[in-house]
């Protein structure tokens, strides 16, 4: 029988504000914001990526402090799930800044955003975790509203490489994937402030050696590019992805999952407003479609398992 609660003695997360739902879509929307200011910094991949987890590690420490004398370290495997979360985080920004060149934003869009199928197919391979049929039903229109807000059937494969492109989004998709995965899994034991510290230090050790590697690290950024990045950490770091590390473990994972695709959501929004971008009316109806898919696979769901056999509401 598929169950939701293997894990053994699962300790219950922090609780968030307004519910693990709420507090994940909240995290979702912090997250559009990273596009754009990092659109702004002007910043290579490789430095935006590794200053916005470096910019943000002080604060995560000192929000760590207390829980980290409270509960003490993190078991040995929930570490080593940090530091592998971390490197997977790293390297799913460098090639998906490097795709979105190669073969266009449309088409690394839409294939990152696979997560809202593969997250789930890994909760349920390593952990037996159950998929509903509801979810299952509309997931063909959630991979729709994600193509159409890629804005793929205006811009196509358009980059200098499709083929490298594809290949790079791919293992992006793979990546930010398995970050997901590690990231809801290690907040089960409780630590969770401590052991997301863990996974920005990686990912900053990561992004630098990876940026260095293909020449798209810059030391010393100007402080107009610094001041935009540590918006980004402030936003995506220290907010966004916290509170998706806080709410996540209290959620299915198909529920994670489909909240996030509110990023996107967000970010084409934002371009608009900050940015001046103009979304055509495929991506506005994208829009449309995912944000009806989430609150149908969301709102379909009202209670999650827990292994001390009472439930969640989200």
């Amino acid at each position: 029988m598929a169950r939701t609660d293997l894990v053994p003695q699962r300790r219950r997360p922090a609780r968030a504000f307004g519910g693990p739902g709420w507090g994940q879509a909240a995290g979702a929307l912090s997250l559009s914001l990273s596009p754009v200011l990092i659109e702004l910094s002007g910043a290579d991949a490789g430095t935006a990526s590794a200053y916005r987890c470096l910019l943000a590690l002080p604060v995560l420490a000192l929000l760590a402090l207390p829980e980290f004398r409270r509960e003490g370290r993190p078991p040995r495997r929930q570490l080593l799930d940090g530091l592998a979360g971390g490197a997977l985080f790293a390297v799913d920004a460098l090639l998906w800044a490097r795709s979105i060149t190669e073969v266009g934003a449309g088409m690394s869009t839409v294939l990152v955003n696979v997560q809202v199928v593969l997250v789930p197919l890994l909760a349920w391979a390593v952990d037996r975790e159950h998929i509903p049929r509801r979810f299952l039903l509309w997931l063909p229109a959630m991979i729709a509203g994600v193509v159409l807000t890629g804005g793929l059937f205006e811009h196509g494969a358009s980059g200098s490489d499709p083929v490298a492109g594809t290949v790079h989004a791919v293992l992006a998709a793979l990546s930010y994937s398995g970050f997901l995965f590690l990231l809801r899994r290690g907040g089960f034991h409780g630590h969770v402030r401590t052991t997301y510290t863990v996974v920005i230090l990686s990912a900053t050790v990561v992004s630098a050696l990876g940026g260095a590697a293909w020449g798209a690290l810059d030391l010393t950024p100007p402080w107009h590019s610094l001041g935009w990045l540590a918006l980004v950490a402030l936003s995506s770091q220290i907010v966004g992805w916290l509170l998706v590390a806080l709410n996540s473990p209290r959620l299915p994972s198909h529920t994670g999952a489909v909240l996030l695709l509110l990023t996107p959501v967000g970010a084409v929004l934002l371009g608009a407003w900050i940015l001046g971008e103009r979304p055509t009316l495929a991506q506005a109806a994208g829009c449309v479609l995912i944000l009806v898919s989430a609150y149908v696979t969301v709102a379909g769901r009202r209670t999650h398992p827990r292994d001390d056999g009472s439930a969640e509401s989200p």
